[in-house]
Protein backbone atom coordinates (compact mmCIF):
# COMPACT_ATOMS: atom_id res chain seq x y z
CA UNK A 1 0.00 0.00 0.00
CA UNK A 2 2.67 2.45 0.98
CA UNK A 3 4.47 1.67 -2.74
CA UNK A 4 0.96 2.47 -4.15
CA UNK A 5 0.99 6.22 -2.54
CA UNK A 6 4.37 6.82 -3.37
CA UNK A 7 3.25 6.11 -7.17
CA UNK A 8 0.10 8.19 -6.67
CA UNK A 9 2.14 10.94 -5.20
CA UNK A 10 4.55 11.41 -8.25
CA UNK A 11 1.28 12.14 -10.11
CA UNK A 12 0.42 15.00 -7.97
CA UNK A 13 -3.71 14.58 -7.25
CA UNK A 14 -3.79 17.60 -6.29
CA UNK A 15 -2.39 19.59 -9.24
CA UNK A 16 -4.32 16.58 -11.86
CA UNK A 17 -7.98 17.90 -9.58
CA UNK A 18 -7.45 21.52 -9.63
CA UNK A 19 -6.90 21.49 -13.50
CA UNK A 20 -9.70 18.75 -14.31
CA UNK A 21 -11.78 22.21 -12.22
CA UNK A 22 -10.62 23.97 -15.08
CA UNK A 23 -11.41 21.40 -17.97
CA UNK A 24 -14.65 21.08 -17.36
CA UNK A 25 -15.05 24.57 -17.72
CA UNK A 26 -14.10 24.81 -21.44
CA UNK A 27 -16.17 21.34 -21.70
CA UNK A 28 -19.14 22.92 -21.43
CA UNK A 29 -18.35 25.96 -22.99
CA UNK A 30 -17.61 24.12 -25.83
CA UNK A 31 -20.61 21.64 -25.97
CA UNK A 32 -22.86 24.78 -25.09
CA UNK A 33 -25.70 22.67 -23.23
CA UNK A 34 -25.15 19.84 -25.30
CA UNK A 35 -22.50 17.52 -23.52
CA UNK A 36 -21.82 14.45 -25.00
CA UNK A 37 -21.06 12.03 -22.32
CA UNK A 38 -18.22 9.44 -24.05
CA UNK A 39 -16.44 12.69 -24.64
CA UNK A 40 -16.74 13.90 -21.29
CA UNK A 41 -15.59 10.76 -19.60
CA UNK A 42 -12.99 10.74 -22.36
CA UNK A 43 -11.66 13.89 -21.81
CA UNK A 44 -11.43 13.98 -17.92
CA UNK A 45 -9.48 10.91 -17.69
CA UNK A 46 -7.30 11.77 -20.91
CA UNK A 47 -6.22 15.21 -19.68
CA UNK A 48 -6.13 13.37 -15.88
CA UNK A 49 -3.64 10.72 -17.16
CA UNK A 50 -1.46 13.06 -19.61
CA UNK A 51 -1.07 15.46 -16.70
CA UNK A 52 -0.20 13.07 -14.16
CA UNK A 53 2.38 11.42 -16.69
CA UNK A 54 3.69 15.32 -17.09
CA UNK A 55 4.16 15.52 -13.09
CA UNK A 56 5.29 12.26 -13.24
CA UNK A 57 8.26 13.15 -15.46
CA UNK A 58 8.78 16.85 -13.28
CA UNK A 59 9.30 14.76 -10.23
CA UNK A 60 12.10 12.85 -11.96
CA UNK A 61 14.00 15.80 -13.61
CA UNK A 62 13.40 17.98 -10.24
CA UNK A 63 14.88 15.04 -8.33
CA UNK A 64 18.43 17.06 -7.29
CA UNK A 65 16.62 19.95 -6.67
CA UNK A 66 13.63 18.09 -4.24
CA UNK A 67 16.35 16.66 -2.64
CA UNK A 68 17.57 20.69 -1.45
CA UNK A 69 14.14 21.95 -0.56
CA UNK A 70 12.40 21.37 2.91
CA UNK A 71 9.07 20.42 1.58
CA UNK A 72 9.97 18.12 -0.85
CA UNK A 73 13.02 16.02 0.07
CA UNK A 74 10.79 13.36 1.66
CA UNK A 75 9.46 12.47 -2.17
CA UNK A 76 9.84 9.22 -3.38
CA UNK A 77 12.43 9.83 -5.70
CA UNK A 78 14.68 12.13 -4.05
CA UNK A 79 13.96 9.62 -0.56
CA UNK A 80 14.93 6.69 -3.04
CA UNK A 81 11.48 5.10 -2.52
CA UNK A 82 10.65 4.96 -6.16
CA UNK A 83 13.57 3.66 -8.75
CA UNK A 84 14.51 6.49 -11.70
CA UNK A 85 13.51 3.40 -14.52
CA UNK A 86 10.62 2.78 -12.98
CA UNK A 87 9.12 6.97 -12.92
CA UNK A 88 10.90 7.31 -16.46
CA UNK A 89 8.36 4.34 -17.69
CA UNK A 90 5.18 5.30 -15.30
CA UNK A 91 5.43 8.95 -16.66
CA UNK A 92 5.60 7.91 -20.15
CA UNK A 93 2.73 5.19 -19.80
CA UNK A 94 0.26 7.85 -18.42
CA UNK A 95 0.91 10.27 -20.65
CA UNK A 96 0.77 7.67 -23.92
CA UNK A 97 -2.73 6.60 -22.47
CA UNK A 98 -4.26 9.88 -21.93
CA UNK A 99 -3.27 10.87 -25.37
CA UNK A 100 -4.50 7.80 -26.79
CA UNK A 101 -7.93 8.04 -25.14
CA UNK A 102 -7.81 11.71 -26.52
CA UNK A 103 -7.56 11.00 -30.04
CA UNK A 104 -9.83 7.84 -29.99
CA UNK A 105 -12.66 8.81 -27.99
CA UNK A 106 -12.60 12.77 -27.68
CA UNK A 107 -10.77 14.02 -30.72
CA UNK A 108 -7.23 14.01 -32.38
CA UNK A 109 -7.32 18.32 -31.88
CA UNK A 110 -8.24 17.46 -28.19
CA UNK A 111 -5.51 15.23 -27.88
CA UNK A 112 -2.57 17.09 -29.79
CA UNK A 113 -3.49 20.23 -27.83
CA UNK A 114 -2.97 18.14 -24.58
CA UNK A 115 0.69 16.70 -26.31
CA UNK A 116 1.53 20.66 -26.99
CA UNK A 117 1.07 21.34 -23.26
CA UNK A 118 2.95 17.77 -22.17
CA UNK A 119 5.95 18.94 -24.05
CA UNK A 120 5.90 22.44 -23.32
CA UNK A 121 5.72 21.10 -19.22
CA UNK A 122 8.25 18.29 -19.39
CA UNK A 123 10.78 19.87 -22.22
CA UNK A 124 10.76 23.55 -22.55
CA UNK A 125 9.69 24.13 -18.13
CA UNK A 126 10.85 21.15 -16.41
CA UNK A 127 14.62 20.15 -18.38
CA UNK A 128 14.97 23.73 -19.72
CA UNK A 129 13.59 26.99 -18.09
CA UNK A 130 12.36 25.92 -14.82
CA UNK A 131 15.48 26.70 -13.27
CA UNK A 132 15.96 30.44 -15.43
CA UNK A 133 14.03 33.71 -14.52
CA UNK A 134 11.66 32.53 -17.49
CA UNK A 135 10.25 29.28 -15.62
CA UNK A 136 7.06 30.72 -14.60
CA UNK A 137 5.92 32.72 -18.07
CA UNK A 138 6.91 29.30 -19.83
CA UNK A 139 4.88 27.20 -17.00
CA UNK A 140 2.12 29.73 -17.43
CA UNK A 141 1.49 28.20 -21.13
CA UNK A 142 1.47 24.47 -19.97
CA UNK A 143 -0.95 25.73 -17.18
CA UNK A 144 -3.81 27.32 -19.50
CA UNK A 145 -3.51 23.83 -22.20
CA UNK A 146 -5.91 22.00 -19.69
CA UNK A 147 -9.21 24.18 -20.37
CA UNK A 148 -8.28 24.90 -23.89
CA UNK A 149 -8.47 20.88 -24.56
CA UNK A 150 -11.75 20.50 -23.06
CA UNK A 151 -12.70 23.24 -25.07
CA UNK A 152 -11.37 21.30 -28.08
CA UNK A 153 -12.55 18.10 -26.95
CA UNK A 154 -16.83 19.64 -26.95
CA UNK A 155 -16.43 21.80 -30.06
CA UNK A 156 -13.87 19.73 -32.53
CA UNK A 157 -12.27 23.47 -32.62
CA UNK A 158 -10.08 25.93 -32.25
CA UNK A 159 -11.72 29.04 -32.58
CA UNK A 160 -11.45 32.86 -30.77
CA UNK A 161 -12.90 31.16 -27.78
CA UNK A 162 -10.72 28.82 -27.63
CA UNK A 163 -7.61 31.23 -27.63
CA UNK A 164 -9.26 33.48 -25.02
CA UNK A 165 -9.54 30.41 -22.84
CA UNK A 166 -6.02 29.61 -23.35
CA UNK A 167 -4.66 33.48 -23.10
CA UNK A 168 -6.70 33.90 -19.75
CA UNK A 169 -5.79 30.86 -18.01
CA UNK A 170 -2.07 31.69 -19.14
CA UNK A 171 -2.34 35.41 -17.39
CA UNK A 172 -3.59 33.86 -14.10
CA UNK A 173 -0.95 31.38 -13.93
CA UNK A 174 1.28 34.00 -12.86
CA UNK A 175 -0.10 36.06 -10.01
CA UNK A 176 -0.93 32.41 -9.01
CA UNK A 177 2.88 30.95 -9.38
CA UNK A 178 4.34 34.42 -7.76
CA UNK A 179 2.06 33.69 -4.99
CA UNK A 180 3.29 30.27 -4.40
CA UNK A 181 7.04 31.19 -4.76
CA UNK A 182 6.62 33.85 -2.00
CA UNK A 183 5.07 31.35 0.19
CA UNK A 184 7.76 28.97 -0.75
CA UNK A 185 10.45 31.46 -1.14
CA UNK A 186 13.49 29.84 1.14
CA UNK A 187 12.84 26.78 -0.34
CA UNK A 188 13.24 27.83 -3.81
CA UNK A 189 16.54 30.15 -2.74
CA UNK A 190 17.92 26.42 -1.31
CA UNK A 191 17.43 24.96 -4.41
CA UNK A 192 19.06 28.05 -6.50
CA UNK A 193 15.80 28.23 -8.15
CA UNK A 194 15.70 32.09 -9.42
CA UNK A 195 11.95 32.73 -8.79
CA UNK A 196 10.96 36.07 -9.74
CA UNK A 197 10.69 37.35 -5.59
CA UNK A 198 13.85 36.03 -5.08
CA UNK A 199 15.41 38.22 -8.34
CA UNK A 200 13.27 41.16 -8.12
CA UNK A 201 12.62 41.27 -4.37
CA UNK A 202 8.50 40.02 -2.91
CA UNK A 203 8.20 43.95 -2.50
CA UNK A 204 8.12 44.52 -6.43
CA UNK A 205 5.69 41.46 -6.66
CA UNK A 206 3.24 42.32 -4.22
CA UNK A 207 3.52 46.13 -6.02
CA UNK A 208 3.00 44.46 -9.85
CA UNK A 209 0.64 41.78 -8.44
CA UNK A 210 -2.67 43.69 -9.02
CA UNK A 211 -1.33 44.83 -12.83
CA UNK A 212 -0.78 40.50 -13.32
CA UNK A 213 -4.89 40.26 -11.33
CA UNK A 214 -5.90 43.30 -13.98
CA UNK A 215 -4.24 42.01 -17.33
CA UNK A 216 -5.95 38.36 -16.46
CA UNK A 217 -9.55 39.97 -15.85
CA UNK A 218 -9.38 42.02 -18.78
CA UNK A 219 -8.50 38.88 -20.67
CA UNK A 220 -11.01 36.58 -18.91
CA UNK A 221 -14.33 38.84 -19.68
CA UNK A 222 -13.63 39.18 -23.30
CA UNK A 223 -15.29 35.73 -23.36
CA UNK A 224 -18.53 37.76 -22.84
CA UNK A 225 -17.27 40.96 -24.91
CA UNK A 226 -17.10 38.47 -27.96
CA UNK A 227 -20.45 36.89 -26.84
CA UNK A 228 -19.19 33.51 -25.94
CA UNK A 229 -20.51 33.88 -22.59
CA UNK A 230 -23.74 36.10 -20.83
CA UNK A 231 -24.04 38.94 -18.35
CA UNK A 232 -23.04 36.62 -15.31
CA UNK A 233 -20.05 35.46 -16.03
CA UNK A 234 -18.96 39.19 -17.05
CA UNK A 235 -20.40 40.10 -13.42
CA UNK A 236 -18.78 37.54 -11.74
CA UNK A 237 -15.70 37.96 -13.42
CA UNK A 238 -15.02 42.09 -12.82
CA UNK A 239 -16.22 41.40 -9.24
CA UNK A 240 -14.14 38.71 -8.32
CA UNK A 241 -11.67 40.43 -10.54
CA UNK A 242 -12.12 43.72 -8.48
CA UNK A 243 -11.82 42.07 -5.38
CA UNK A 244 -8.42 40.21 -5.94
CA UNK A 245 -7.19 43.21 -7.07
CA UNK A 246 -8.00 44.98 -3.64
CA UNK A 247 -7.02 42.71 -1.75
CA UNK A 248 -3.56 42.58 -3.54
CA UNK A 249 -2.97 45.90 -3.13
CA UNK A 250 -4.35 46.33 0.14
CA UNK A 251 -2.48 43.45 1.97
CA UNK A 252 1.10 44.58 0.27
CA UNK A 253 2.20 46.29 3.42
CA UNK A 254 1.48 43.37 5.60
CA UNK A 255 3.47 40.31 6.33
CA UNK A 256 4.50 38.49 2.62
CA UNK A 257 3.14 35.20 3.64
CA UNK A 258 0.37 36.16 4.92
CA UNK A 259 -0.35 38.23 1.80
CA UNK A 260 0.72 35.22 -0.30
CA UNK A 261 -1.82 33.14 1.28
CA UNK A 262 -4.38 35.63 0.22
CA UNK A 263 -3.46 36.02 -2.63
CA UNK A 264 -3.14 32.39 -3.86
CA UNK A 265 -6.72 31.36 -1.95
CA UNK A 266 -8.20 34.56 -4.28
CA UNK A 267 -6.68 32.85 -7.14
CA UNK A 268 -7.67 29.34 -6.36
CA UNK A 269 -11.72 31.09 -5.87
CA UNK A 270 -11.40 32.97 -8.88
CA UNK A 271 -10.51 29.84 -11.39
CA UNK A 272 -13.11 27.97 -9.83
CA UNK A 273 -15.48 30.69 -9.80
CA UNK A 274 -14.37 30.89 -13.82
CA UNK A 275 -15.14 27.94 -14.34
CA UNK A 276 -18.33 27.16 -13.12
CA UNK A 277 -19.56 30.58 -14.51
CA UNK A 278 -18.78 29.12 -17.91
CA UNK A 279 -19.94 25.93 -17.49
CA UNK A 280 -23.25 27.98 -17.40
CA UNK A 281 -23.77 30.90 -19.07
CA UNK A 282 -22.42 30.23 -22.03
CA UNK A 283 -24.17 31.93 -25.04
CA UNK A 284 -25.68 29.56 -27.58
CA UNK A 285 -25.41 30.74 -31.06
CA UNK A 286 -28.67 29.74 -31.65
CA UNK A 287 -30.69 30.97 -28.47
CA UNK A 288 -28.63 34.57 -28.85
CA UNK A 289 -31.15 36.67 -30.52
CA UNK A 290 -29.10 39.75 -30.16
CA UNK A 291 -25.90 38.28 -32.62
CA UNK A 292 -26.10 39.45 -36.21
CA UNK A 293 -27.50 36.50 -37.72
CA UNK A 294 -28.93 34.06 -35.01
CA UNK A 295 -31.87 36.26 -35.32
CA UNK A 296 -32.50 35.09 -39.01
CA UNK A 297 -30.99 31.46 -38.08
CA UNK A 298 -33.98 30.82 -35.62
CA UNK A 299 -36.75 32.08 -38.32
CA UNK A 300 -35.35 29.83 -40.87
CA UNK A 301 -35.51 26.71 -38.84
CA UNK A 302 -39.00 27.35 -37.68
CA UNK A 303 -40.48 27.69 -41.22
CA UNK A 304 -38.26 24.40 -42.18
CA UNK A 305 -39.65 22.61 -39.08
Amino acid sequence: MSRFRDYLSLAKPGIIFGNLVSVSGGLFLGSQGYPDLRVIVATLLGVALAIAGGCTLNNLIDKDIDALMLRTQKRPLPNGRVRDLDALLLGLLLASSGLFLLWRYANPLASLVTLFGFAVYVLLYSLWLKRTTHGTWVGSLSGAVPPLAGYCAASGRLDAAGLILFASFALWQLPHAYAIAVLHLNDYARASIPVLPLVRGVSRIKRDMPLYVAAFTLCAILLSIARYTGWSYLAVTLLLGAAWMRSAWRSRNGDDRVWARQSFAWSIAMVMALSLMMSVDYVHPLHDTNAPSSGLMIAFLSLVR
